[in-house]
């Protein structure tokens, strides 16, 4: 394997293509917006989604889908509400049944509550990987070390599947859970918006704390009520992206917390920005996922009380701390 379609040249998509290209990957990465091609191609620059950053000469962008289908291997990293149109399309331009499908979205469908393997399966029989792990994408582009986690039912595959992107300064750890991976780089997203509105109202670092505890014990529980690892939420994927994403602002999730905690309106918040907080989607359908299974979230039915704006952050927050 040595030819790396991406799907999704978002910054995370981007940023991964730079990583496979390190690792000697030949690789196509398709966008849907023809000047974010042209920006690649052009420029060696993705100036919508990750200005900056020159892309190595091996990173080819493409605006049809047909032309990444002769791939090793797909990495998809569509933004995880629009993976299943993204599957749609994939299988309008015949998408081979062999060819393996590592998913890096990480979120939840809201309308279904179907995990990206679970929305992927309803279109394809294909070969799945799962990769999540605490990344910046800007981080992971500029080439400082990072680690993930990829998770493959078959550990050949595996093997081969990170051999695409592993390079010196990017490192790779298997796992067989698929579930696993899939719960924790959603529900992270979510403790993280809660983490960011404690930020911007000043409640310290000891109320952040407590948010993060609790939230890896939400992220434990609805993991294992779904089928995963327990062990998972304490690894990369689980613990080390929950860390990552919940003390930086960097994070588009925790920065959009922020926002709301200093006193902006969601629609203002999104209104101003081009990239995609995969938490405001997640928040609402971890809640619904998690009384389809049984279980009492309290951090994330929290927020997604806050997000669909049915309470008061400031009255809520306080409350979430205290109790």
């Amino acid at each position: 394997m040595k030819k790396v379609g991406v799907v999704g040249a978002g910054a995370w998509g981007t940023a991964l293509a730079i990583t496979a290209a390190r690792a000697g990957s030949d690789v196509a990465l398709w966008a849907r917006e023809p000047e974010v091609v042209a920006s690649i191609n052009g420029r060696q620059e993705n100036e919508m989604f990750l200005p900056g950053v020159k892309l190595p000469d091996t990173i080819h962008a493409v605006n049809d889908l047909e032309s990444i289908l002769t791939r090793d291997a797909l990495l998809m990293v569509a933004p995880a509400q629009y993976v299943g149109s993204t599957c749609e399309d994939l299988a309008s331009a015949g998408l081979d049944a062999s060819l393996p499908i590592v998913l890096c979205s990480k979120g939840i469908e809201q309308d279904s509550l179907r995990l990206m393997s679970e929305v992927v399966a309803e279109h394809f029989s294909n070969p799945l990987a799962i990769l999540s792990g605490p990344t910046f994408a800007i981080e992971v582009a500029k080439g400082l070390p990072a680690s993930v986690t990829l998770a493959c039912g078959d550990a050949a595959l595996g093997q081969k599947l990170a051999r695409l992107v592993v390079h010196p300064k990017f490192s790779v750890h298997h796992s067989d859970d698929l579930i696993g991976p899939q719960i924790c780089g959603a529900m992270k997203n979510v403790i993280a918006i809660a983490c960011g509105i404690v930020e911007g109202k000043g409640l310290g670092e000891s109320a952040k704390a407590a948010l993060i505890t609790e939230g890896l014990a939400e992220i434990n529980q609805l993991c294992v009520a779904k089928g995963g690892k327990p062990e998972t939420a304490m690894g990369l994927c689980g613990l080390g992206d929950l860390i990552l994403t919940c003390n930086s602002h960097t994070s588009r999730n925790m920065s959009l917390g922020y926002a709301l905690g200093q006193g902006k309106t969601l629609e203002e918040i999104l209104n101003e920005r081009v990239s995609v907080a995969e938490g405001v989607a997640s928040s609402n359908a971890v809640a619904g996922l998690a009384a389809q299974l049984g279980i009492r979230l309290r951090i994330c039915g929290i927020v997604d009380r806050i997000v669909r704006g049915e309470v008061d952050s400031d009255q809520v927050i306080f409350a979430l701390v205290q109790n």
